[in-house]
């Protein structure tokens, strides 16, 4: 049993690290899911220019990906609509309707030049084995970019879940440039659907936010949704609106949806029913208003970590800083093996020393000719020297280039080459000045586009006014009491009692002392001659004082309760008296005189006594009542 249970406890731990690290959260440093990594490297792999079918792309990421084509081709489209990194051709769906997109086989992508710009750089990237083996795929890719915050992200795994909202592209590098200069920045969310955002509880992308749609009222018999709140689609909101309209809360006479590429769902009013005052409902009722809470969790070095918006744009601006670096050195090591090389050929081309070899028999005896005549330039070539593979190398051009060997344009490639050597030092010193300027070419980048609104934000950021429910909707139905039968609801023929909504919990005080809250119900049986009947509205019920003068149980003595019912959990019955008390009177007045009545006995002289209920102070629900007299009480008769 032991082995079993530390069988189970290894795997499930196992599972649980795979889930959150490879399907589930997004890493920090490139942004991505896995999946959405290695659809962008089946991408670079296959570019040429050209736009691919998406199921060929499907097909070539299984290599690499080991949980079948159709998570693949779902995440390629919403990658794709994203419209950041991917250009895409054919029906990829439509955020706003929320219908699909079209068959693999009819759709094509391809990765556009700021996707290869943000995360294509075969030499600093990691690689490891594929789940099989059988080919290489990218650990992560060194992204310039906070993708995690431009793309967003949503995924729950074990024990753990995550919820980063998107935010515009512009303004996100905006922000990279100003932390990189030592300035404040501040980020909020921007949806592609557009809408409306109320960020005060944003908490630095750990709060909640509140969104709602963009309403048209100024047509006073009809409104026009323009766009749609973040997470719903035209069906799923109209959808809200008829079930709404169906419950009473909306009074509507018709709803169409008239979207293309553009929103545009038009409400018509019913007869008397106004534009103003439908638009709080529809906020209150419907999806038009909806609360997201934001969970900002990354994978950050291996493990997964709840990070602020603004650490995420740190943490980056540091990475970018790392990354250019390495670029840029890695381009000048190379540029300088370039240089080493040149010099070597021109020297070997324009002093013959390749004639130093035709009379070698050996391979040894061709290697030291060449190395014998670089001799006297070993000032010129420097501290390197000449290597074996660098005499390889030369004994490879062919004699066709050593014929027509141009000395003025070799000359023309060496300036260019230690030009752009002299052009990277300075970059090196003055690296932040560089990743300022590599930011705003993305920038560029992203607004070359802004005709289809790629670069523009599309949510609006305000503050919303509290639509209080109880508010928007109307008291249009009649509480009935049947006070013989003690029948109590919308559906009794009885005397009205109160006018309330659907929306109204409903408190009832029986004649017993005892209380409970509930539901407007349709037909409900609480006991014929009820105390009290009222709305169990908090701030109402906390200005009334409930009074009950009782007679106790075993001794028969009158005692007077006065409280406030402040709190109940529903369909709970309650006491105001202890048990087995008869009820002798209930008040809700603040002042008011009440005389007991007391059984005759003998010996008893005062049979009468009044007392006024405002000296007895009010007191918990839960605190015992105060003894009026210690005499048998008969009856109570208040003014």
């Amino acid at each position: 049993m032991a082995y079993i249970k530390n069988l189970f406890d290894k795997n499930f731990l196992e599972y649980a690290s795979y889930v959150i690290k490879d399907r589930a959260i997004p890493d920090l440093e490139d942004g991505l899911k896995p999946v959405q990594r290695r659809i962008l490297h089946t991408l670079f792999e296959k570019d040429d220019g050209k736009f691919h079918k998406v199921a060929n792309i499907v097909g070539e990421c299984m290599k690499y990906h080991p949980h079948g084509d159709a998570s693949i081709g779902d995440a390629l489209v919403v990658l794709a609509n994203k419209e950041l990194f991917i250009d895409r051709q054919g029906n990829f769906g439509n955020i706003y309707t929320g219908d699909g997109a079209a068959a693999p086989r009819y759709i094509e992508c391809k990765v556009n030049s700021l996707g290869k710009d943000v995360f294509y750089n075969p030499k600093l990237t990691p690689y490891a084995d594929s789940y099989d083996g059988r080919n290489k795929e990218p650990v992560l890719f060194p992204a310039k970019i906070p993708v995690v915050l431009v793309m967003g992200a949503e995924g729950i795994a074990v024990g753990m879940s995550t919820k980063i909202l998107p935010h515009n592209a512009i303004e996100v590098l905006e922000a990279e440039k100003a932390c990189l200069g030592g300035k404040k920045f501040e980020l909020y969310p921007d949806f592609p659907t557009g809408g409306l955002v109320d960020v005060s509880d944003y908490q630095d992308g750990n709060g909640k936010v509140l969104v709602r749609a963009k309403l048209d009222t100024s047509d006073p018999k009809r409104i026009v949704i323009r766009e749609l709140p973040f997470g719903s689609t035209t069906e799923s909101l109209m959808n809200s609106v008829e079930t709404a309209a169906k419950s009473g809360r909306l009074k509507v006479m018709s709803i169409t949806n008239f979207t293309s590429d553009k929103v545009e769902i038009e409400i018509k009013l019913a007869r008397g029913v106004y534009a103003q005052e439908t638009a709080d409902a529809l906020f209150a009722f419907t999806e038009c208003e909806q609360s997201i809470s934001v969970n900002l969790l990354v994978i950050k070095d291996g493990l997964p970590v709840v990070m602020t918006v603004t650490e995420v744009i740190k943490n980056n601006a540091r990475q970018l800083v790392k990354v250019l670096t390495k670029e840029l050195e890695l381009e000048k090591k190379e540029l300088q093996d370039k240089v080493h090389l040149r010099t070597l050929e021109r020297i070997f081309i324009e002093e013959r020393i390749y004639k130093g070899i035709e009379k070698m028999k050996t391979a040894e005896g061709v290697e030291k000719a060449v190395l014998d005549g670089f001799k006297p330039f070993m000032k010129e070539i420097g501290p390197r020297g000449v290597s074996h593979d660098d005499v390889e190398h030369l004994l490879k051009i062919p004699i066709r280039r050593i014929s027509l060997y141009d000395i003025n344009k070799a000359k023309k490639e060496m300036d260019d080459i230690l030009a752009r050597i002299k052009e990277i030092n300075g970059h090196l010193k003055n690296i932040t000045a560089y990743a300022v300027s590599c930011l705003d070419g993305f920038i560029a980048k992203i607004k070359v586009n802004e005709e289809l609104g790629r670069g523009q934000r599309r949510t609006r950021v305000g503050k919303f006014e509290k639509i209080d429910v109880k508010e928007v909707v109307k008291k249009d139905l009649e509480l009935k009491y049947d006070r013989k039968t003690g029948y109590l609801g919308t559906g009794v023929a009885g005397e009205v009692v109160a006018e309330v909504s659907s929306f109204d919990r409903i408190l009832t005080l029986r004649n017993n002392g005892s209380w409970s809250v509930t539901d407007l119900p349709e037909k409900a049986f609480i006991g014929p001659d009820a105390w009290w009947i009222g709305v169990a509205d908090k701030d109402a019920l906390s200005d009334i004082v409930f009074t009950l003068i009782y007679k106790e149980a075993e001794t028969g003595y009158p005692c007077i309760k006065r409280c406030v019912i402040e709190g109940w959990i529903m369909n709970k019955d309650y006491s105001l008296v202890p048990e087995g008390a008869v009820v002798l009177h209930t008040d809700t007045r603040l002042k008011f005189s009440f005389t007991a009545n007391y059984a005759p006995k003998p010996r008893l002289k005062v049979l009468k006594e009044t007392f006024k209920a405002q000296d007895y102070n009010v007191r918990g629900l839960k605190a015992g009542g105060v003894r009026l007299a210690a005499k048998e009480i008969k009856s109570i008769d208040a003014k």
